[in-house]
């Protein structure tokens, strides 16, 4: 059985967005434009992340995904689907807590990078323009 993120109230309680390093969509379309090495890391379900992520991303889904697939002291970027969503922000949380070092959170997420009109792929995504 894989391991997700799993929380309780409590581990939200006193969460402070001030504290986080975030990075926006003007950041994150220039790091793909200049081809930089980063790991954009979308935090959702297998589902979501099968019928629709960024391209270049990576599926975490919870501590060991992210072990095997993430060195501590990689450029990490967290999103999952917009600014409400809570998995980016755990995600954050627990990347931070567990020693990655160069993490930072996408807080609009998949939703505002469809809005600027720019590329995403998975199976629930139309060719069609």
């Amino acid at each position: 059985m894989r391991h997700q993120w799993r929380f309780t109230e409590g581990d939200v309680v006193g969460y402070s967005v001030a504290r986080m390093n975030l990075i926006s969509r003007q950041e994150l379309k220039e790091k793909f434009d200049n081809k930089d090495d980063f790991k954009l890391a979308m935090v959702l379900g297998e589902w979501h992340f099968r019928a629709a992520h960024i391209p270049r991303s990576i599926h975490i889904d919870g501590p060991e995904a992210a072990a095997k697939l993430l060195e501590l002291d990689d450029e990490i970027v967290v999103y999952c689907s917009n600014e409400a969503c809570l998995a980016s922000r755990i995600a954050y949380e627990q990347l931070v807590a567990h020693g990655y070092t160069n993490v930072r959170r996408y807080a609009q997420g998949i939703s505002d990078w469809m809005e600027a009109g720019y590329p995403i792929e998975g199976e629930r995504v139309s060719s069609e323009p």
